[in-house]
């Protein structure tokens, strides 16, 4: 008998893990690239690098070169740049102001600040933002924030600018904060600098404010409603608030401005399956697959698609095709497995799930798969191996706990029953039949008083409680039990 109904348990929890396995961009979008019509000037430096142009430039143009290939994260290049420049000029201090911003962007703050420290009575403003920056790098955030202050104060007509370069220093060094306070002077300066609203947003994002960001972007939307990245930030804020309507209000407008923007369409699509409207998902999905040709991604979603809505052979054909562009595609196998389980196809399912272990066994849903399609073939043993070795790479799985439990039972093992539909229920107690459960291996455990006060828990959520006690503990007293 109890075989019997734990199998019906199993036929109405049929995934014992939140099937999230939606790949989600939730990165911000910046607004201005910097501008850069060196173009010129480096291909001729490169040229020259390559042995086939002149090989003279001024300072200024070293600058740039240095800069640039800074920028673009060439460090090396950077360097050789600097190094030809200091074989042309080699007294110019600018050139060895170059030379510490290089140090600085590779992590050699000693270096930076000896150089920095031997240019005296300098008062150029690259070089005193790199002191700063050297000085917060080094822990001196105070001697920092006083070169910052002296740089504000001899400002008057860009401090709005020049606080968005300073707070740059501070982002970069991760002191919000700070940053948000340079931010915050620049603004009452000129609230309408749209570069560094987006860094007070972005800023008021990494502390949580999210009031506050989603206000400045609309500061930002009032002064230039054009601008899809304030659209699509947005947007993002309210997708990880779960508010999806809003979040798609949000993409909607990104791409009724670019409707190219293939981000904004595989959010929005994201924002619908979160609406359950996965009809209107699989259509953004396609038009994302049609921007950027990532085929076995976009068929991996919907296949879920179809999954949500039961439509588990459409689900299987989407998977598949997923997995014929990707083989070693983790996430299909599951998908698979799952469309598999429900269509009570457990040999089939398992096959996919063995797949799927044999790419990565340390992610607990193929284990619990695995599981699900064993008890289906009624090898409980396997099953119980597989369940637990999920739970150990994730224990916080009530469903998981509750499915050894119920193995468990069915082999008589109350004791060890009971711990683990305690262990379930101290996780979510709205789980289908687990006062029932607990009542049963309560009784089963010797402890019949526990057993009641569960039952009569059991029992207010359905009458049929103590009838299907006595089912599966037919020796207890059908009168002190049936009629509580």
């Amino acid at each position: 008998m109890l075989k019997t109904f734990i199998v019906h348990f199993y036929q109405i929890t049929s995934n014992f893990i939140t099937f999230a396995k939606r790949i989600v961009f939730m990165g911000r979008k910046l607004q201005f690239q910097i501008d850069d019509d060196s173009s010129e000037l480096i291909l001729r430096y490169e040229k020259f690098v390559a042995g086939t142009g002149p090989g003279y430039f001024d300072v200024e143009e070293l600058e740039t070169i240095v800069d640039y290939y800074l920028r673009k994260g060439k460090t090396k290049e950077s360097r050789s740049a600097l190094d030809l420049g200091l074989r042309l000029h080699p007294d110019n201090v600018s050139l060895q102001i170059k030379r510490a911003k290089i140090y600085l962007a590779v992590g050699d703050t000693q270096k930076a600040m000896r150089i920095l420290d031997s240019i005296a009575d300098f008062n150029e403003y690259e070089f005193s933002l790199l002191k700063a920056e050297a000085l917060l790098k080094s822990g001196r955030s105070k001697e920092a924030q006083f070169i910052c202050n002296k740089i504000l104060e001899n400002e008057s007509e860009d401090v709005d600018n020049v606080a968005l370069d300073i707070a740059f220093v501070f982002i970069a060094d991760l002191d919000i904060e700070l940053a948000i306070k340079y931010l915050t002077i620049g603004d009452a300066y000129n609230d309408s600098n749209v570069d560094l609203l987006f860094e007070l947003a972005f800023c008021c994002e990494q502390l949580a404010e999210t009031d506050k960001a989603i206000a400045t972007y609309n500061r930002i939307i009032n002064i230039d409603s054009f601008l899809p990245e304030a659209w699509f930030n947005l947007g993002q804020i309210y997708f990880v608030q779960e508010n999806f309507t809003k979040a798609i209000n949000a993409y909607d407008f990104v791409l009724a401005i670019n409707d190219k923007d293939s981000l904004a369409t595989l959010q929005k699509a994201h924002a619908h399956y979160q609406l359950d409207e996965f009809e209107t998902a699989m259509i953004a999905y396609k038009e994302y697959s049609d921007l950027t040709g990532e085929d076995w991604q976009t068929n991996l979603f919907i296949g879920e698609c179809y999954e949500k809505m039961e439509n588990f052979d459409h689900a299987i054909l989407y998977y598949e095709k997923s997995l014929l562009e990707k083989t070693e595609n983790y996430d299909a196998l599951t998908g698979i497995a799952i469309c598999l389980l429900e269509k009570e196809l457990f040999e089939e399912s398992i096959e996919y799930a063995k797949h799927a272990l044999l790419l990565n066994d340390d992610l607990p849903d193929a284990w619990v798969y695995m599981a699900e399609g064993l008890v289906g073939i009624d090898a409980l043993d396997e099953a119980l191996i597989a369940y637990i070795k999920a739970i150990t790479l994730e224990p916080e799985q009530p469903d998981t706990l509750m499915a050894i439990a119920n193995i468990c039972m069915d082999k008589g093992d109350w004791k060890t029953a009971l711990e683990y539909y305690l262990d379930a229920y101290k996780l979510d107690n709205s789980l289908e039949f687990i006062e029932l459960f607990i009542a049963i291996a309560q009784y089963k455990n010797g402890n019949i008083n526990q057993a009641i006060d569960y039952l009569l828990k059991a029992k207010a959520l359905s009458l049929d409680a103590p009838r299907l006690f006595l089912e599966v503990c037919p020796e207890a007293d059908e009168a002190e039990f049936l009629n509580l």
